[in-house]
């Protein structure tokens, strides 16, 4: 059990060499970024459009934001147990992972604390396009994507699930 959880020394030579930061560190938590910040895009904005209220808008996304870093937590740490691919600790990936789908999933559910809900919406849809535009970022700085290309993804595919949500939210 001692060898899945990563030591100082193994942090600092993840640190140290670019492959393995991008395999243990930067993947994990690119993918977990993505997945929190486009999949509860629709769970908030459809409650967002049905309900009108800021208070229960707000719980849904938080609860949205807990329920998939869980999720992606375990989904990362017991699908590659690091041996075979290299990926390094499951533990520190899952770890990663999750926290930045709680963290991608949890920032456009901030602005329903504001009691208006228009007010709120408006606020969430600059926060998220705040997120896209930084994982397009990291998309470019480290998986040599094209900085163009990459926020024509990212936001076609968040605008897929954004539309899901106010066409879920709006029957």
């Amino acid at each position: 059990m001692s060898d899945l959880i990563p030591n100082l020394a193994e942090l600092s030579a993840i640190a140290g060499n670019e492959k393995n930061f991008l395999l243990r560190v930067v993947q994990p938590g690119l993918a977990g970024l993505m997945d929190g910040s486009v999949s509860t895009l629709a769970p908030i904005f459809a409650t967002a459009f049905a309900t009108h209220n800021s208070h229960t808008v707000f719980l849904i996304g938080a609860a949205s934001a807990v329920g998939a870093g869980i999720s992606m937590a375990f989904s990362e740490g017991l699908s590659d147990d690091g041996a075979i691919t290299g990926r390094g600790s499951p533990i520190l990936r899952g770890g990663i992972t999750g926290f930045m789908t709680f963290v991608g999933g949890f920032l456009h559910s901030l602005p329903f604390l504001i009691p208006n809900v228009h007010t709120a919406l408006l606020w969430a849809y600059l926060v998220v396009g705040v997120e896209l535009l930084v994982i397009a970022w990291i998309r470019y700085k480290y998986m040599s994507t094209s900085f163009a290309l990459s926020c024509l993804q990212v936001i076609v595919g968040g605008g897929l699930v954004f539309a899901a949500g106010v066409l879920i939210g709006q029957s």
